[in-house]
């Protein structure tokens, strides 16, 4: 896969969940089976808003060459995916999530393999 491809990707993930996230969290954290409190809301809405700004930094990080700066966003999104998946298997593994919540974790993984792929020195053609 390309950069760019898993880049536009990522992007498109975001901003399918980013508006529920802001705009109806009771919905989302409904369908996923979580408990919804104001304290919910408020978690999901700023979550809502961290997912807007990867949405916007992987639009428009998408044809970014290979440098420094492409490097630190690709570690950026590796951790953050990382840690994503690592959270929200720890809730689903605690009962916090239905069955639903494994897609969750498995879009997460998807972009830490991902990310990780792109982390790894790259073979130049000789």
């Amino acid at each position: 896969m390309k950069f760019k491809t898993l880049m536009i990707i990522k992007a498109i993930v975001c901003l399918g969940f980013a508006p529920l996230l802001l705009f109806f969290p009771a919905f989302l954290l409904g369908l996923l089976g979580a408990t919804f409190d104001p304290g919910a809301a408020f978690t999901a809405r700023i979550y809502g808003a961290s997912l807007f700004g990867n949405l916007m930094l992987t639009w428009f990080a998408r044809n970014a060459e290979d440098s420094p700066a492409r490097r630190a966003i690709v570690l950026d999104l590796l951790v953050y995916d990382a840690i994503g998946f690592l959270a929200t298997l720890y809730v689903l593994l605690s009962g916090g999530l239905n069955l639903l919540g494994w897609g969750i974790a498995a879009i997460y993984l998807f972009f830490a393999i991902g990310f990780g792929y792109f982390w790894l020195p790259q073979q130049k053609a000789t």
